[in-house]
């Protein structure tokens, strides 16, 4: 098949896009690849792919709307897994029209390209943070996520609904998967683990927020690969919905480890791994942040026999492996 991903110089779409060219597949990257964090990494992945022969790349923003409806008529997509997106909760307090560039107009495009161009199935990424305010543990796809606590969040459940809107009106089969707390090798910067390991290594202190009163369902990369690539091919039925009646091909899951860590252990782990103990500075819990969350992934081990299966102490060790590899 001949597969678009975007965000494709990202952490989740280099990992996706590298496991589709092993299974025998077409893929064609874009990424604008922005600065929001060290670009050196974007480019670093980028090259462990770009010598693919099924592997095409174009430096493309999704908010470049005729950029984008050129590359959809010219390569005729059997699907796209749309990973692209302005990410970061924190971020969103400081920088909101970046969430709002990246995340609700270039989906539009997004989903208008896919409209017009007959692509057989999008899926996108959504995210755990449209959790927000929710208190049911574990939280399950059909909990009411109506109360976001960031910006970030609050675009991603509109990415959700949007989608519903083009499989209702225009029978394009969506799937949004709720991706829970990703980490491993050639990962995010910004992400907690990252920093920390970071810190520990060069000898700074970590900051622990709220004081280590949290837990986090940490998923590890090629769980989510697996994952992803098991939906790209199981297309949602038009199930009609309980309380409106209506019929859509659409489908959103939360893809997670099933099995929350607490913060100080996560930490402990961390620590095992690089053989020294991190300096703990306790902070308050940020602006945006939640204290728990925890995937409910029975639907999708139902749907694609999801189950994720790499042991946190494996998936750090790994990690850390890479990472003094990359940075010493």
């Amino acid at each position: 098949m001949n597969v678009l991903v975007t965000g494709v110089a990202g952490f989740i779409g280099y990992f996706v896009a590298n496991r589709l060219l092993n299974d025998g597949h077409n893929v064609h990257g874009i990424d604008n690849l922005n600065d929001y964090y060290d670009t050196s990494l974007k480019k670093g992945r980028l090259e462990k792919i770009l010598p693919h022969p099924s592997f095409v790349f174009t430096q493309l923003d999704l908010a470049d709307r005729h950029g984008m409806e050129v590359l959809f008529q010219k390569e005729s997509f059997d699907r796209v897994i749309h990973l692209a997106a302005q990410a970061g909760v924190r971020y969103s307090l400081q920088n909101p029209h970046a969430y709002a560039d990246s995340n609700l107009t270039g989906f539009v495009n997004i989903l208008e390209c896919c409209r017009h161009n007959k692509v057989g199935h999008l899926v996108y990424a959504s995210s755990s943070s449209v959790y927000g305010a929710n208190r049911t543990i574990p939280f399950s796809v059909t909990d009411n996520v109506d109360h976001p606590v960031s910006l970030y969040a609050a675009t991603k459940k509109a990415n959700e609904l949007m989608a519903h809107s083009y499989s209702h009106l225009y029978d394009l089969p969506t799937t949004g998967l709720r991706f829970f707390t990703v980490y491993g090798p050639w990962g995010r910067p910004d992400m907690a683990y990252f920093k920390f390991v970071n810190a520990i290594a060069n000898n700074r202190p970590i900051q622990v927020y709220n004081h280590g009163q949290m837990q986090r369902d940490f998923t590890y990369i090629d769980d989510v690969v697996e994952g992803v690539v098991r939906v790209m091919d199981y297309l949602p039925k038009p199930l009609a919905d309980k309380e409106f009646g209506t019929a859509a091909p659409y489908k959103v899951y939360n893809i997670g480890n099933n099995n929350p860590v607490t913060l100080m252990r996560f930490i402990e782990v961390i620590e095992q791994a690089l053989g020294t103990t991190a300096v703990k500075e306790m902070m308050p819990m940020q602006p945006g942040d939640v204290t728990t969350t925890y995937a409910d992934v029975a639907e999708l081990t139902a749907d694609v026999g999801f189950a994720p299966n790499t042991p946190l102490e494996e998936g750090i060790k790994n990690f850390v492996t890479w990472y003094k590899d990359y940075y010493q």
